[in-house]
């Protein structure tokens, strides 16, 4: 599914505003053992603390869809470097991280309604501590 492509290529060249405009204005964000939010503006605001935290990069991307395209899933390696201390997390020192994400999309209208990610975030602490 090309949505879901254009949104990883937009997320891979820090583009938020080509990723906003795949987005329906009343978008659903899952994070990874996070609290779910709505809207765009929510969603800048994660992007901002992202890339002010880390430095990633997507590769091996697979898009899976259901037959009427209202649905998709898609699996990558994160390739990440710790950039800055997050908050409650350990301390940030340059390092780097390669992590296996599932993502969860839900569709309607052409874009793009709710984005659910997971990954496995002891494993992500084991590999920056």
């Amino acid at each position: 599914m090309q949505l879901i492509h254009d949104y990883y290529a937009a997320f891979n060249a820090k583009n938020v505003d080509a990723m906003l405009a795949l987005l329906t204005d009343d978008v659903i964000h899952d994070t990874n053992q996070g609290e779910r939010s709505s809207g765009k503006a929510v969603f800048v605001k994660f992007m901002g603390e992202m890339n002010q935290f880390y430095d990633e990069n997507l590769v091996d991307i697979v898009v899976m869809t259901n037959s009427d395209q209202t649905r998709a899933a898609a699996e990558f390696i994160c390739n990440g470097k710790y950039l800055s201390t997050a908050p409650g997390l350990p301390e940030a020192k340059g390092q780097t991280y390669s992590l296996p994400v599932g993502c969860f999309f839900e569709i309607k209208g052409g874009k793009i309604a709710r984005v659910t990610n997971y990954y496995n975030m002891t494993d992500w602490l084991n590999q920056v501590r």
